[in-house]
């Protein structure tokens, strides 16, 4: 006969360990002996060695207290598992006569009474976890309304800072002329007269603007341009200056973010209105240059053969981003020297063996895309 045990429960668990140890000490003590006579009396069947002698004792004619005593003896000799043999045998019979009831003597059922008192004990230790851990889990009405609140407002936060995003960069931007952050007054130039300064500048007087030139970055990497469009519009190091053969290109902004730095970077957002037959002005070493319109196009960021075109022998390039606040497309006008004589100009001083760039210079990183670099790359 084995050892009960709990099916419901691990091997080796305290719990287990405790069941164990109840159990062991429930068959200290013989089952009682008159229920163990009215056990064999009652047995038809074959009996087994502890029954027949029960049988025998109960039959020699000693008084209860005697057959009681020789019981006992008997059964404080048994090993272990004998025991366990007489108490599985009892719980046999008293079943069958409770009709499968264990309940009906609980007094008689040490060994099945410790047993289910550990049960229940786990089982109670088990609830009241279960039952903690679930108070813990229930929250006030006002809970669960803060909860709410606290996460509508952030979602509304996140929103509202994409769409400001969105709408900043698609439509707000585009609206802002650059007169109302680089000049204030209409600009009228006389193309005869001689008062030019030594700041290098590009002047469109058709769409207001006058802005500084930055023609000191020397280097054709993104990072590099958009630093140097913080303080102006830029000229790419790899095309001739005014008063040069070749064609001068300049790169800005159409629009942008407006958390960005640099106060221009809605330079060139009303470039498109710039038409064939249309004039602009760049100041250079206190010099001034005059450049007729002749072409508009919109090319793709990878057409670099717009920055040195050579359709004409001295050229100037206005090129931005199109359409204004994305990065799709570039707007390209071109124009041809006519003041001074462009025939007088000197050569070229650019390095021919200087690395070719891969794509025009667009817009600064907008918030997506920042967005997207850093949670991809």
């Amino acid at each position: 006969m084995s050892e009960p045990s709990n099916n419901n429960l691990p091997d080796d668990t305290p719990a287990v360990r405790l069941i164990r140890s109840k159990v062991a000490s429930a068959y200290d003590n013989e089952p009682n002996v008159q229920e163990e006579i009215n056990e064999v009396s009652a047995s038809s069947k074959h009996k087994s060695k502890h029954q027949q002698f029960m049988y025998d004792l109960s039959h020699s004619g000693r008084s209860l207290a005697e057959i009681q005593t020789e019981w006992h003896n008997y059964y404080v000799r048994l090993p272990d598992n004998e025991k366990h043999e007489v108490w599985q045998e009892f719980y046999a019979q008293h079943k069958q006569e409770s009709n499968h009831d264990p309940q009906n003597n609980p007094k008689h059922q040490p060994h099945q009474a410790h047993h289910e008192s550990a049960n229940s004990s786990v089982h109670n230790v088990r609830d009241s976890i279960l039952k903690k851990t679930h108070a813990k889990k229930k929250l006030t009405q006002r809970q669960n309304l803060k909860s709410i609140l606290f996460g509508l407002s952030i979602g509304t936060i996140t929103m509202v800072i994409l769409l400001f995003s969105f709408f900043n960069e698609r439509f707000i931007a585009p609206f802002i002329t650059p007169s109302r952050t680089v000049s204030s007054t209409p600009i009228i130039i006389d193309p005869s007269s001689t008062g030019v300064t030594a700041e290098p500048k590009l002047i469109i007087p058709k769409i207001n603007l006058e802005v500084p030139v930055v023609y000191d970055v020397q280097s054709i990497e993104e990072k590099a341009i958009q630093a140097g469009l913080e303080n102006g519009v830029v000229h790419y190091i790899t095309t001739p200056v005014p008063g040069q053969q070749g064609n001068v290109a300049i790169v800005g902004h159409s629009s942008n973010n407006l958390l960005n730095k640099g106060r221009y970077k809605f330079a060139f957002v009303l470039l498109k209105n710039l038409e064939v037959g249309d004039t602009f002005y760049l100041n250079y070493q206190s010099k001034r240059y005059v450049y007729k319109v002749y072409d508009k196009k919109i090319v793709k960021p990878t057409d670099v053969g717009v920055l040195s075109t050579q359709e004409k022998a001295s050229t100037a390039t206005l090129i931005t981003c199109d359409p204004p606040g994305t990065a799709v497309n570039r707007l390209v006008v071109v124009a041809e020297q006519i003041t001074p004589d462009p025939s007088k100009n000197s050569p070229s001083s650019v390095n021919a063996s200087a690395p070719a760039p891969n794509t025009v210079p667009g817009n600064a990183p907008t918030l997506w895309s920042r967005i997207y670099d850093f949670f991809v790359r």
